[in-house]
């Protein structure tokens, strides 16, 4: 039953881990009342998904569902 679970691909990992740190960038400067900062830490969240997107076409992301009912045995679990 792992094909059911999300996010378990290089690509979910560095899309999350990007967006962490652009949450807690964002964050912290908004505290401290830096505007720059935290519009930093937003264009970390931007980064963020565009990374996890090209990581995604590349192959390193969850297929789709129609790639995942062609296997090439023919045998279903």
């Amino acid at each position: 039953m792992a094909d059911s679970s999300h996010g378990h691909t290089p690509a979910a990992w560095t899309g999350v881990i990007i967006a962490f740190i652009g949450f807690i960038v964002a964050g912290a400067f908004m505290v401290i009342g830096s505007v720059i900062g935290f519009w930093v830490g937003m264009a970390l969240l931007v980064l963020a998904a565009v990374a996890g997107g090209a990581m995604h076409l590349a192959g390193l992301g969850k297929p789709r569902r129609a790639e995942l009912k062609m296997s090439p045995s023919g045998a279903e679990a």
